[in-house]
């Protein structure tokens, strides 16, 4: 274990970042000990906020000579635990790095700072009529960083991709020290190793983030906002794949189970019916003429796979209404029971509804509710455990829930996480889909870039 954190290392801390921005107050550790993942808490010994580049090379230089952890941390929207501190450890608070610092419209591009707020960015882009698609549910609050180091997802995923696909370029602080930058603006770069997408989805454990460069494209011209209601999970499952066989690719295909509807009804109303099994929300976007055919055939898939209903939205506004209510499931369930587990498993769309069927099941055999929403459209589903930590019978009852889901969603050909990211809440679960090998690779990896376990360490996997 490394040694704890000693005044004298805090004060060359204080050196190297100004006594203002260094602060260790009981209160400031309880702030920064926990994420959006529950269950999990650690005070780390100090917070950190450096104001450039130069500064974080030193901290990363000082943690090596003296032993102790930096984990980088955004907004602490996380719901996987990544960037909850670890024994011995100081936070590198990155959300005062909030700048776009260039959007560049004949190179389609745009360099941000990692703690720039995804929706800002979004709207920054949209006023000038470009458009940056991934949108993650939480993107009111989350950062850019944080979307990188998880190659976080989104409701536009299905058509769009998801943050990995729109990342060109990252400047990064290495585990010591030294800074590089991969990437840039050139749209064909196979100039040695591909770094970049190496850094993507690495949970803050192989680099800091210091500057982003990320792909825009054109807004698109307009869109329809559609919601089909069913009355099985399984008809609605077999939609999503309808429609991805018919060669439509809306922009959105999200769905939600009769728990999260009521959920969201009762906390948004906005008109759910909360009598229906589950439904599905789509959206169709691009050039006008085809998004009415599209929106048509969409229609055409869901009655023909009974759907109850289908509503279409017919202003602006009604259909933004519709998308934040989606946007606000989470918030929704939670307010149901003390504790709020989200987890995201995910499938190939082929087997949507045989996956639901089997969310269903186990919820039923271990005695727990469990309300299902999520990116149906890629296959990414969100099974949320209402629950209460201080019930610890439930609790077990819920872990054992969880571990039959990854199970059975790796049997179908699916991946225990799709967007949330592994960190210290699936770490146990990560063999199931990469075997023991692939972990072994990784932790050389590991070891290669940083020998002294520095940055976020225990998260993904333990060395």
């Amino acid at each position: 274990m490394k040694p704890s954190i000693s005044p004298n290392i805090l004060a060359a801390i204080s050196v190297i970042v100004g006594n203002e921005n260094l602060f260790t107050s009981k209160e400031d550790a309880i702030t920064y000990s926990y994420d959006g993942t529950p269950l999990h808490s650690q005070l780390p010994e100090a917070i950190v906020r450096p104001s450039t580049k130069e500064q974080i090379g030193e901290l990363v230089k000082l943690a090596n000579k003296e032993c102790f952890s930096i984990v980088p941390r955004g907004a602490g929207t996380g719901l996987s635990g990544g960037s909850i501190p670890v024994p011995n450890c100081i936070i590198l608070d990155m959300s005062q790095w909030n700048k776009i610092l260039e959007i560049d419209q004949e190179n389609l591009t745009a360099w941000v700072e990692p703690g720039v707020i995804t929706s800002q960015l979004h709207q920054a882009v949209e006023e000038i009529g470009l458009f940056y698609p991934p949108d993650p549910g939480s993107m009111n609050i989350c950062t850019i960083g944080g979307n990188v180091a998880e190659n976080s997802g989104g409701l536009r995923g299905l058509k769009y991709g998801v943050t990995k696909n729109y990342v060109m370029g990252l400047e990064v602080v290495l585990p010591n020290g030294e800074i590089i930058m991969c990437g840039g603006k050139s749209v064909k770069d196979v100039a040695g190793y591909n770094l970049k997408d190496f850094f993507i989805g690495s949970e803050g454990t192989l680099g800091v983030f210091t500057k982003i460069l990320l792909k825009l494209i054109p807004k698109p011209e307009t869109s329809k906002t559609m919601l089909a209601y069913f009355n099985t999970q399984t008809d609605a499952g077999r939609t999503v794949s309808a429609i991805i066989s018919k060669k439509i690719i809306p922009c959105t295909v999200e769905f939600l189970d009769n728990t999260t509807i009521r959920c969201v009804e009762e906390f948004a109303h906005i008109g759910l019916p909360t009598d229906i099994n589950s439904l599905l929300l789509l959206e169709v976007d691009g050039h006008s003429v085809v998004v009415e055919e599209e929106a048509a055939k969409v229609v055409e898939c869901c009655k023909q796979n009974n759907a109850i209903d289908v509503k279409i939205a017919q202003t602006v506004e009604e259909a933004i209404k519709l998308k934040t209510a989606r946007r606000s499931a989470f918030s929704a369930l939670a307010r149901t029971r003390p504790t709020t587990i989200l987890e995201d498993i995910t499938v190939p769309r082929s087997e949507i509804a045989t996956m639901l069927e089997k969310i269903s099941a186990i919820s039923k055999k271990y005695n727990v509710l469990i309300g299902t929403f999520g990116h149906a459209g890629d296959g990414n589903l969100h099974p949320t455990c209402l629950t209460d930590e201080r019930d610890h019978n439930e609790i077990s009852r819920a872990e054992k829930a969880y571990e039959e889901i990854f199970i059975e969603a790796v049997k179908l050909g699916g991946t225990i996480t799709g967007e949330h990211g592994t960190g210290l809440a699936k770490k146990k679960f990560l063999h199931l889909v990469t075997g023991y090998t692939a972990i072994e690779t990784m932790r050389t990896i590991k070891k290669a870039l940083d020998p002294n376990n520095i940055l976020n360490p225990g998260k993904v996997f333990d060395i």
